[in-house]
C-alpha cells in the first residue's frame, strides 16, 4: 500500500476568477469593525465570532439563494470557495446557524451593519457609473411572513392619521390664507384643528408576528404579510433604497419619504415613474418641488353619486372659480376640507336657486341634508395641472418640473447617448 502526502492550502483550491475572489476585492467590509465595536465587551466574555464573518455569512446566502441559516451552514462545511470568503481554514469550525438567529434577537442594532453594507454597494455603484438619477422606479413586492392566517385575530386598534397628515400642515395654512380672500372677506385667526381623532377600527393582527399585516389584494395571496418597498435607478436596474411596511399598508405610504432620502441623500433625481398606485396629488407636488418630472399611471376615478346628473355635468370656470352647472347656476367656493392625505375646495349652490330649480329631482338626492349640490376640487389641481380641454379627465394631464405636460415631457438624455 502505498500513501502520497499532499501539501495544499484553501488558498489553492479557489480558482483565480472566482466571483468570490472578485467580491472580495470590490466590497471593503472593514466599517463592520469601526460600527459593532460598542456592541463587544473588551474585558469579558469569550472570544466573539468575527463580525465581518457573520455579515458574509448571511451575504453569501443571499447570492446564493440559500433560504434558510441552516442550509447556509451546511453548504458552507462542503464549500471550499464560501469557507475561503468567510476566513475559515479546511478543518475550522463553522459558525452554528443559532448564532445568526440569537444576533438578530439580542443585538438588534446589528441591523444598522447591514443597511449601511446596503448604502456602501450603492455607493461603490454610483462611483463605477451604474448609477445616474436620470429615471427611477419605485414599486412594491409582497413577502409572506412566517405565520399563518390561523394566527390572526381580530383587534381592536385606535385609527390613526394618515402618512402624510402632518406633511399637509403647511398646504393647509397656505390654502386658508387664499380662503378669505377667494371668499372676498378677511381672514379669521386660525383655530387649532383635531389632527387625531378618537376612533378606533378593527384589524387583523398575527399572534405570532404582531409586525405583519392582512394583506388582501386583487391577485395577490390574502394573509399576513410584508410589503418591500424598492425604488432603482432604470440604467442597470441597481436598487437605491428599500422599505419594508406591514401588508396591510398601502403603496404610497412610504414614498415621499423614500424618493426624498434617495435624491437627498443618494444621487439627485431628475425623473421618476411609478404605476397608479402613486398617482396622488401630494406626491406630484412635493416632486415638482424638488424639481423632479413625475411621470405615472393615472388613477381611475368613478363617480359614484347616486345621481343622474354626474360631475362631469358640470363646468369649472377658473377665472371665476366657480363650477356652472346645467341650469347656469354658480356653486361658489365655501370652505376648505381636510382629509387624511389631502385638501379639498368645497363649493356649493345656493339653496334658493337649487330649490327652484326644475333639474333638483335628478341632481340632489332626497336624503341630502343641506338640500344643495355640492362639488369638491383638490387643493393642488391647479397647482399641477395645466387647464384641460373640456371633457378630458383631470387626472391626465400632469405639469412636469419645467412647466410642460408630463405626457409630453421627454425623459433627460442619458451622457453618451444617440438618438
Amino acid at each position: 500500500m502505498q500513501l502520497q502526502l499532499h501539501t495544499i492550502t484553501i488558498e489553492d483550491l479557489v480558482p483565480a476568477d472566482h466571483f468570490l475572489r472578485k467580491l472580495d476585492a470590490a466590497l471593503d467590509l472593514s466599517f463592520v469593525y469601526e460600527m459593532t465595536a460598542p456592541l463587544y465587551s473588551k474585558k469579558y466574555g469569550r472570544p466573539p465570532i468575527d463580525p465581518v464573518m457573520l455579515v458574509k455569512y448571511l451575504l453569501v446566502g443571499f447570492l446564493y439563494g440559500i433560504p434558510s441559516e441552516r442550509q447556509i451552514e451546511l453548504r458552507i462545511q462542503t464549500d471550499v470557495a464560501l469557507r475561503w470568503y468567510l476566513g475559515l481554514d479546511l478543518f475550522d469550525a463553522v459558525p452554528d446557524h443559532s448564532t445568526i438567529s440569537q444576533l438578530r434577537r439580542r443585538k438588534p442594532k446589528f441591523r444598522k451593519v447591514f443597511r449601511r453594507l446596503f448604502e456602501e454597494v450603492v455607493r461603490q455603484c454610483i462611483e463605477k457609473g451604474l448609477v445616474s438619477g436620470r429615471l427611477v422606479a419605485t414599486d412594491s413586492t409582497h413577502v409572506r411572513a412566517n405565520a399563518s392566517r390561523a394566527s390572526e385575530v381580530l383587534v381592536e386598534m385606535p385609527e390613526e392619521p394618515g402618512a402624510y397628515y402632518d406633511r399637509l400642515d403647511a398646504y393647509e395654512e397656505e390654502a386658508l390664507k387664499q380662503l378669505p380672500p377667494k371668499k372676498g372677506r378677511r381672514q379669521g385667526k386660525r383655530t387649532q384643528q383635531l389632527k387625531r381623532k378618537n376612533r378606533r377600527t378593527k384589524k387583523r393582527v398575527s399572534i405570532t408576528d404582531p409586525e405583519a399585516g392582512h394583506m388582501k389584494r386583487p391577485g395577490k395571496p390574502e394573509g399576513p404579510h410584508y410589503l418591500s418597498h424598492q425604488t432603482l435607478d432604470t440604467d442597470h436596474g441597481i436598487i437605491l433604497d428599500v422599505t419594508v411596511t406591514s401588508g396591510d399598508a398601502s403603496d404610497s405610504t412610504p414614498y415621499l419619504g423614500q424618493i426624498e432620502h434617495v435624491h437627498r441623500d443618494v444621487i439627485p433625481i431628475q425623473a421618476a415613474t411609478a404605476d397608479a398606485a402613486y398617482d396622488f396629488p401630494l406626491a406630484h407636488e412635493v416632486l415638482l418641488e424638488n424639481d423632479i418630472t413625475f411621470y405615472v399611471r393615472p388613477q381611475a376615478h368613478f363617480d359614484c353619486t347616486q345621481v343622474e346628473l354626474k360631475r362631469d355635468a358640470f363646468s369649472y370656470d377658473p377665472e371665476r372659480d366657480c363650477f356652472l352647472c346645467p341650469s347656469g347656476k354658480e356653486l361658489r367656493l365655501n370652505t376648505l376640507q381636510r382629509s387624511s392625505s389631502s385638501l379639498h375646495w368645497v363649493y356649493l349652490a345656493d339653496k334658493r336657486e337649487c330649490k327652484a330649480c326644475p333639474l333638483r329631482e335628478r341632481c340632489i338626492l332626497e336624503s341630502n341634508k343641506r338640500g344643495v349640490r355640492t362639488l369638491k376640487r383638490n387643493f393642488f389641481s391647479l397647482r399641477l395641472t395645466a387647464t384641460p380641454p373640456a371633457g378630458t379627465p383631470r387626472s391626465t394631464v400632469r405639469r412636469s418640473s419645467s412647466g410642460r405636460s408630463g405626457a409630453r415631457a421627454r425623459l433627460p438624455r442619458r451622457s453618451g447617448a444617440t438618438t
